[in-house]
């Protein structure tokens, strides 16, 4: 990841802030936008010269073109982006309201495309990739997570299509969809120890991933030259549990 300049959304805390530790360590450059501004001026101060952080609502076109703009403005250039931030409500189908449709679609699908139009520009100087994050959950309908689960397949199908009409421009689009035990899924795995073993136990591999050393790595894999070849695919980083066809 050496020489590389990175937005990642979400990127102080959670899974984004194992994305950014492991692309600084790499060599990267990383601008972390996040609404946690402790959170982000914590992950800013621990890496001065490598990380700036951004604090901003994803779903505000205005919050990606300052990203880019931060970017270009302090690190020279941008190579790469992880539109990892969305939010969303977990409740029945029948229960979810236009409130709810709306976090999610907004902070997740809109998100991912307001970043993803905004970056494009400076993508195309530097033949850059572009990691948009999926969902098992989505994959395979899991319950409560109607809003979740269709703006992670409208993600996946924008990425596919981009894929395919921005690869002449040399940017390379691909789909993580993670399992990892993050600081809510701890919180929980204490509350609800065994309904966490039942789920894990459905893992092959037995366990919940680790932000840092399982799904940060993959992240990293994409962006870099690694993965050239590659464009259009959904990796899951989930131990196994899914296993695509």
């Amino acid at each position: 990841m050496k020489d590389q300049v990175v937005i990642v959304t979400g990127g102080a805390a959670g899974i984004g802030r194992a994305i950014t530790a492991q692309l600084v360590q790499g060599g990267a450059c990383v601008v972390a936008v996040d609404l946690d501004q402790a959170a982000g001026d914590d992950i800013a101060a621990a890496h001065p010269d490598r990380v700036a952080f951004l604090k901003g609502d994803v779903s505000d076109p205005q919050v990606a073109r300052d990203a880019v703009g931060l970017a270009v403005s302090q690190f020279g250039k941008l190579t790469g982006l992880v539109n990892n931030a969305h939010a969303s409500r977990q409740k029945p189908l029948l229960d979810h309201t236009a409130e709810d449709w709306a976090l999610s679609f907004d902070t997740g699908f809109r998100g991912t495309l307001n970043f993803m139009k905004a970056a494009h520009p400076e993508l195309v100087k530097t033949r850059g990739a572009i990691v948009n994050f999926g969902s098992g959950a989505a994959l395979n309908g899991q319950a409560n997570q109607a809003s979740y689960a269709a703006a992670k397949e409208a993600i996946r199908g924008l990425s596919r299509v981009a894929a395919n009409e921005w690869a002449k421009d040399g940017i390379r689009i691909n789909i993580v969809c993670p399992l990892a035990l993050t600081e809510g899924v701890e919180t929980w795995k204490k509350a609800h120890p065994e309904q966490y073993d039942e789920v894990a136990a459905k893992v092959p591999l037995g366990r919940f991933g680790d932000p840092h050393q399982d799904i940060a790595p993959v992240v990293a894999f994409l962006l870099s030259d690694a993965s050239q070849y590659m464009t259009g695919q959904t990796l899951m980083a989930d131990g196994g549990g899914t296993m695509l066809r």
